[in-house]
């Protein structure tokens, strides 16, 4: 994934689009300022009381409850929006592009692409390598082509970042004909989140040397751990599915398939419903038994729950679990990134995961964590050889870079 930041003379438009199975969020942003003159979200698509609500823009605020059938018919009503709510522009035709977040690219895709006949052709071969994620977004992707045909579509997939990781860090130990003939490896996910806070943080320390060594972690609902040397990923705990890893919201990750097999057997489960119970029914939920939600689970945990405080321990276990073994595989560390929901504002979590690695140079600053809510800010104590950051990521403004850099 390459970004170029070559302003423009004049303000290109991008309208990026994030598609889920019953849902659409939506930015359209200026790639010169970075403004967003328009965002918001159509929820519970294919209902009849489908929830329309935009969060900038002229008619920030404004929440509409209407029919909406299809994703068609909700990418209609998001352009009717950017033009008569939003005031964000005169006419459709000044949006440049449309930048599609899509999740899985498998084998085939290495980088954003420009979508034609045949890179949709290509989409639907690795529609089931992500099947809660991927049908959903080529929804989008559709719907947009439906309604724009004439404005180019940008698929940006989150797995392209990861396409530098060498074959000791993407290869699984299982008979080598699997990935030869099923293209069975580690891809990783959150690229563009990883992409974004590892080049911001080189940004920040002023280091474009291709020795620049830093380890982000992406730490939402869903969350993954990237190694990263002189801008490019060389680590990732996300494997062939977004499941593999650390804990999540409701995510179990690392697990041994053995115990995998053990359960299925003694409780007759299917296929699918053990994919159910890993992906939706495990990880900070299944161990707590409050909440998927850090915020709700911490709260727990102080009122005396000793599930919710467990939960935050193994948490807080495997990401440090992954901090030092991915500082080994670089073979030292020049900064650590803590981005998205749980790293941007649980100071008490950042200051855990760090207690244990003074070690190593990683030292923060209590004073600085605890002020560090909201915006980039360095919380590492003065002088310290690895600098601690945290810095709001921005997935959007990659996709949309992405699209105006292909379409220029």
């Amino acid at each position: 994934m390459t970004m170029y930041f070559i302003k423009p003379e004049t303000a290109v438009k991008v309208l990026v689009i994030n598609c889920g199975s019953s849902s659409i969020k939506y930015q359209l942003i200026d790639t010169v300022s970075g403004d967003i003159p328009a965002k918001g979200a159509v929820e519970r698509i294919g209902f009849d009381d489908a929830v329309f609500n935009c969060q900038a823009g002229a008619c920030k605020g404004v929440k509409q409850t209407l029919p909406v059938k299809d994703h068609t018919i909700a990418i209609r009503r998001v352009l009717d929006a950017l033009v008569k709510d939003h005031q964000a522009v005169d006419d459709l035709s000044e949006i440049s592009a449309v930048g599609h977040r899509f999740v899985h690219g498998g084998k085939y895709f290495k980088e954003s692409v420009i979508i034609d006949e045949s890179v949709l052709a290509t989409i639907n071969k690795v529609l089931d390598v992500a099947p809660l994620h991927n049908p959903a977004n080529l929804l989008g992707i559709e719907a947009c082509l439906d309604v724009m045909p004439k404005t180019p579509q940008v698929a940006v997939f989150d797995t392209a970042f990861h396409s530098t990781l060498p074959p000791e860090a993407y290869m699984y130990a299982i008979p080598y004909e699997l990935y030869e003939k099923l293209a069975i490896r580690r891809y990783g996910f959150h690229g563009t989140s990883h992409y974004f806070v590892s080049h911001r943080a080189a940004e920040m320390l002023e280091r474009t040397d291709d020795d620049f060594k830093v380890i982000t972690c992406h730490l939402g609902n869903g969350g993954s751990i990237d190694a990263v040397k002189g801008g490019k990923a060389v680590e990732t705990t996300m494997g062939f599915t977004p499941l593999e890893g650390l804990i999540m919201g409701t995510r179990s990750g690392d697990i041994d398939a053995a115990a995998v097999l053990y359960i299925m057997k003694l409780k007759n489960m299917t296929a699918s419903e053990m994919d159910s119970m890993l992906n939706k029914k495990s990880g900070l939920l299944g161990v707590s038994g409050v909440s998927s939600d850090m915020r709700e689970i911490v709260d727990a945990a102080k009122s005396g729950n000793e599930r919710a405080q467990l939960a935050i321990d193994m948490y807080v276990h495997r990401i440090r679990k992954y901090i030092g073994a991915y500082i080994a595989n670089l073979g030292g560390l020049d900064a650590l990134v803590f981005t998205a929901g749980v790293g941007e504002h649980e100071t008490n979590l950042r200051a855990r995961i760090c207690e244990n690695l003074k070690f190593f140079g990683v030292e923060v600053d209590p004073v600085k964590n605890d002020a560090a809510v909201g915006g980039e800010h360095e919380i590492s104590i003065d002088g310290a050889s690895v600098k601690v950051l945290v810095i709001p990521t921005n997935e959007e403004g990659v996709i949309a870079k992405e699209a105006e850099r292909l379409c220029k």
